[in-house]
């Protein structure tokens, strides 16, 4: 039996969403897959996928042996590069999970221009705003924005950008004027929902610090509605300069307390803890070490 060859097939299957495409992959037909993919389940005496007429759902198992089988083969051809004396292309399904607006903003453009770089990988780019289970959910590069970062991952930061308060012009125009941050809890505050310091904020002026209670009565859990929302004259955010470089060029939004600033926003790519890293995987990390400090609103951290 060619384990390897069926780990392939297994874990392309998946990859793929579909037994066809896989077929059409490793020029054969749909039933020599199929058999050969039942070959694997009755060689490891457990159900790896579920077939139905909409398509293909890996078992708990199936999820769990997916992972170890892509670090297997992947192991696998780095090693017959090595022995053969030369380096191997890199190839495969890299999965990406970053914030939805991160994502629309730069990741999406970001992606595209690996891809074109690199023709032999395929990336499943998937935008929420929640943590994922890096292992459980087969992800091999996380885009984290802030926070606490996963206890069993590995994160490299790659770069900041400064936090400050925005509103629209409009609603400035209509509201009492801000001297000093006191003020802010006389105004509407629009905020992410489940931050851990909820309405409490902390501002900086040079060495000076001082910790602020707002008000508000609308909390959203995606950064792109917060921004909709300012623009639109609701009230007074902290943005990160990245999610509002362009509206602030353009004078449709505007920095509130300018002299004021929140701490600074980091981000880092987070990835499983494990002393392999696919090369795929490590080519993105390095693509996007070069690539995101000169975005606009991002300062490069050092290494």
């Amino acid at each position: 039996m060619d384990t390897l060859r069926l780990m392939h097939l297994f874990t392309r299957a998946i990859d793929l969403g579909s037994l066809s495409a896989v077929a059409r992959e490793a020029g054969t037909t749909q039933p020599t897959v199929s058999k050969a993919i039942n070959a694997l389940e009755a060689h490891l005496g457990v159900r790896l996928l579920e077939r139905s007429t909409t398509g293909l759902l890996a078992t708990a198992e199936g999820v769990r042996f997916h992972e170890r089988a892509r670090r297997l083969l992947d192991e696998y051809e780095d090693a017959l590069a090595e022995v053969r004396g030369h380096a191997r292309q890199a190839t495969g399904m890299l999965r990406v999970n970053a914030p939805v607006a991160l994502g629309q903003f730069h990741l999406n453009a970001l992606a595209q221009d690996f891809l074109a770089l690199h023709p032999q990988i395929e990336i499943e780019l998937i935008l929420n705003d929640r943590f994922v289970d890096l292992v459980g959910d087969g992800v091999d590069v996380a885009v984290r924005l802030g926070g606490p970062l996963p206890p069993d991952a590995v994160a490299r930061t790659l770069a900041a950008s400064p936090r400050w308060l925005v509103a629209a012009p409009s609603y400035l125009a209509a509201h009492a004027r801000l001297k000093k941050p006191d003020d802010l809890a006389r105004h509407d505050f629009l905020r992410f929902a489940w931050l851990a310091d909820g309405d409490d904020i902390t501002l900086q002026r040079g060495e000076e610090l001082v910790r602020v209670t707002t008000r508000g009565r609308y909390r959203v859990n995606n950064a792109l509605a917060i921004r909709d929302s300012l623009l639109a004259g609701a009230g007074i955010g902290m943005c990160p300069h990245w999610l509002v470089h362009d509206m602030l060029r353009s004078g449709r939004l505007a920095r509130v307390l300018p002299a004021w600033s929140g701490t600074p926003q980091q981000l880092a790519l987070v990835y499983p803890s494990r002393r392999y890293q696919p090369a795929r995987a490590r080519l993105f990390m390095d693509f996007l070490a070069a690539r995101i400090g000169a975005l606009p609103g991002w300062t490069a951290t050092p290494a």
